[in-house]
């Protein structure tokens, strides 16, 4: 049976990251992020906080400590990694963290955090790094289109609506 460990999660860094280095001069980040999971039960909207503790190693490090900061929005992929160690009591404990392979901006959701706020002044703002929409380019003519696979006549496939998204309704998630 093949195996494959991959985590991708969203959340907001919950402490001050701290650059440090291991013995060979790699640099080395730990910072912790938060998720919320929303949903209505029995009419009542209830929550539930996951907090997740993340290391990331070399340029990738150096970036998120650059970039980042408590309270700041980020998706990280990577692998779950199990740490193990026993306490001075002689009790063992474990916990599971993401190992970061890969890291991406995420757009902030309130004013304060927009781009051009002072709230954090070396950092760039989140938009300078997001990818531009394939929707914000130039448009091949009307008559064909242009994709990943060819060129082929509108009619083919149909459109893409961003905002088909939102109609969702919380309560058919069955979550």
């Amino acid at each position: 049976m093949p195996n494959y460990n991959f985590c991708l999660q969203i959340g907001h860094i919950t402490r001050e990251i701290v650059l440090t280095y291991l013995p060979n001069q790699t640099p080395v980040i730990d910072f912790g992020i938060a998720n919320n999971r929303r949903w209505v039960q029995d009419g009542q909207k209830k929550e539930d906080v996951m907090f997740l503790d993340c290391r990331a190693y070399g340029k990738t490090a150096e970036n998120i400590h650059k970039y980042f900061s408590k309270g700041k929005p980020i998706l990280v992929e990577g692998r779950l990694q199990l740490d193990r160690w026993t306490d001075k009591e002689g009790k063992n404990h474990s916990k599971h963290r993401l190992v970061v392979r890969n890291f991406e901006f995420v757009a902030p959701r309130s004013s304060e955090d927009a781009p051009g706020s002072t709230n954090a002044p070396n950092q760039a703002p989140a938009s300078a790094f997001l990818p531009k929409s394939p929707f914000d380019g130039p448009k091949p003519p009307q008559d064909r289109q242009q994709n990943d696979y060819g060129t082929h006549a509108p009619e083919e496939h149909p459109t893409f609506d961003p905002n088909a998204f939102n109609a969702a309704n919380p309560e058919d998630i069955p979550f």
